[in-house]
């Protein structure tokens, strides 16, 4: 495939991101996959899925994990809730993205993304080294799948999602840069904090927002690709820098605006198509 095919963020059953008939109207090549309910993740499903996407020529590049009780209703809400930093829930997610992970192999997907959540600041704390561990299970786990793992940025500044990064010793570890959660959550500008992770980024997500006036404290706002904050023609120009060559995944929220989204994410591929030629000439 060649440089830097276009791609969204996608679902088969009930999900985030568009479904399969949409991402083949708008004639992309490769999806981010958010990871079907469990009732789907058996061999039989993976063969029709496979089949599915192969009749619409579509590749899937990253399979995300996404779990019941999670919530991005505000940024206090995320810190409680999202990915394998809650205590309460961690053995049991940990469990299920080990399934999504088996699920993604019958697929023939060798990445599997997750929001770990907050990653605790603080390096001496018992959380942090919790979060370790587990990030390290998780990453041994995929090893013997032959799988990677991908954190997506924008819970915690570059410096210390790097620090992380290396903290764990895992060689299969690395990042899906998503440049609009660094503004939504207030944790740096995006393009710094491309450059500062880049030899970690193996897959990415093309999303625009405006920064909150309390970065931090509230949410900024999600808005159409090339109308927030992020300056797309950069972002495209800085990926270039880091040598990296993958899949532009659009990821556009939306879905209780279904028409609204696929318009959105049309007018999208339409803005990356014409940045690529001027990215790397």
């Amino acid at each position: 495939m060649s440089k830097w095919p276009l791609g969204v963020f996608a679902s088969i059953d009930a999900g985030l991101g568009v479904n399969l008939d949409v991402a083949h109207e708008l004639q992309v090549p490769t999806i981010h996959l958010h990871a079907p309910q469990k009732s789907s993740r058996t061999p039989e499903r993976a063969e029709e899925f496979l089949k599915q996407l192969a009749d619409r020529g579509i590749e899937i590049s990253c399979v995300f994990a996404g779990f019941e009780g999670e919530s991005y209703a505000d940024i206090p809400t995320v810190t409680a809730t999202v990915g394998l930093v809650p205590a309460d829930t961690r053995t049991a997610r940990v469990s299920e993205l080990k399934e999504i992970a088996d699920f993604a192999k019958l697929l023939g997907v060798t990445a599997v993304g997750l929001h770990v959540g907050f990653v605790p600041h603080d390096t001496t704390s018992a959380m942090y080294q919790e979060v370790l561990a587990v990030t390290r299970d998780v990453c041994k786990y995929l090893k013997a799948n032959d799988q990677n793992l991908h954190l997506e940025t924008g819970q915690e500044p570059a410096e210390t999602l790097l620090a992380f990064l290396k903290d764990t010793g895992c060689d299969n570890l690395f990042i899906n840069f998503d440049p609009a959660n660094m503004i939504l959550y207030g944790c740096g500008e995006p393009l710094p904090a491309l450059e500062i992770l880049g030899d970690y980024v193996r897959s990415i997500h093309c999303k625009d927002g405006t920064w909150s006036d309390k970065p931090g404290e509230t949410w900024g706002c999600e808005v159409p690709l090339g109308q927030g904050d992020v300056n797309m023609a950069a972002y495209l120009q800085t990926l270039d820098k880091i040598g990296y060559t993958g899949p532009l995944t659009i990821e556009r929220e939306i879905p209780q605006e279904p028409e609204r989204q696929k318009a959105e994410i049309g007018q999208a591929l339409q803005l990356l198509n014409d940045l690529k030629q001027g990215a790397t000439a």
